[in-house]
């Protein structure tokens, strides 16, 4: 069997690359622009219609979180929906098409909603996308699942929250940025949960999806298995980069109308608000346990921007 994982120069495609060809597996990376990727000739999404091979399996790692359009709200959904719909299902009518046994979609926890009240998200809850991003992630698993019955193809979905480790970007970067230059931080009175996955954490189930019995026809949520609040997220930021963090006390509803003014709201928002995931299901179905702990997984992270 060979593992075709487009979106291989992704955070996460290639992290998955890297972790598939270190178990001896056969892999071939499917890349928009890039000739190679881990030393291996990388193809275009084509190549799922003329060389994938009966029983192959197909990781879709691609898709976009972030559009920079000066459009409409309408332009971005649109543009969302392109990444995270329209052309997963494309590649899935490909891989089909040549017999592929097993697609697995890499989606994201925002189509369960954007924060928690005490009780963590799990798969059985009704989705509640509220973002153009969270709402074409979900749209692109309703289509997938459409052909997928219809094809006689296995369908396994995995939905991460945020995803860390070395060479993540935006708001985890900006923070940890923050944290190593020994910045003071108004958020000692923050009071939340939130549920994190360590990038070697999510691609260690990515790839037991691949050919777990189990896994066929499934959606699981996944994270590190240690929920935290910000200000703890903080400190073991902190703590990895040999540093005391600097946090002090401000009032949350004022933090979060100073964000506004800044346009930062939707940061503040997550840095103050809780979302929890449950990983009950992954645990049981597929006897699943995170390999690393959130204390390795900042330490590698950091590890590789000190380098």
């Amino acid at each position: 069997m060979t593992i075709w994982i487009p979106g291989a120069t992704g955070f996460v495609g290639r992290a998955l690359m890297a972790r598939l060809r270190a178990d001896g597996q056969s892999v071939e990376p499917i890349s928009r622009s890039a000739s190679t990727v881990e030393g291996v000739t990388a193809h275009r999404i084509s190549a799922l219609g003329s060389l994938l091979s009966a029983g192959d399996t197909v990781v879709y790692c691609g898709g976009r979180a972030h559009v920079a359009l000066t459009g409409s709200a309408e332009d971005e959904l649109a543009a969302h929906r392109r990444a995270n719909c329209e052309e997963p299902l494309a590649a899935a009518r490909l891989a089909s098409a040549r017999g592929a046994r097993r697609f697995v979609f890499v989606s994201s926890i925002k189509v369960n909603g954007e924060r928690t009240e005490g009780v963590p998200f799990s798969e059985r809850d009704t989705p509640q996308p509220e973002d153009a991003y969270g709402r074409s992630k979900w749209e692109g698993e309703q289509a997938l699942w459409e052909h997928a019955q219809r094809a006689g193809m296995e369908l396994v979905i995995v939905r991460p929250p945020l995803v860390y480790g070395p060479g993540v970007r935006a708001n985890m970067a900006t923070l940890m940025r923050a944290v190593g230059r020994g910045w003071p931080l108004p958020l000692a009175s923050v009071r939340n949960k939130r549920s994190l996955v360590f990038v070697e954490n999510l691609v260690d189930l990515l790839a037991l999806c691949c050919t777990h019995p189990a896994a066929a026809n499934e959606v699981f949520l996944v994270s590190d298995g240690r929920d935290l609040s910000t200000p703890e997220l903080v400190r073991l930021m902190a703590d990895a980069q040999g540093r005391t963090a600097r946090l002090w006390p401000f009032p949350v509803p004022l933090l979060k109308l100073g964000a506004g003014f800044l346009g930062r709201r939707s940061m503040a928002d997550r840095l103050c608000g809780s979302l929890q995931v449950s990983t009950d299901k992954v645990k049981n179905r597929l006897i699943w346990r995170p390999p690393f702990s959130v204390e390795e997984g900042l330490r590698r992270m950091v590890g590789d921007a000190g380098g």
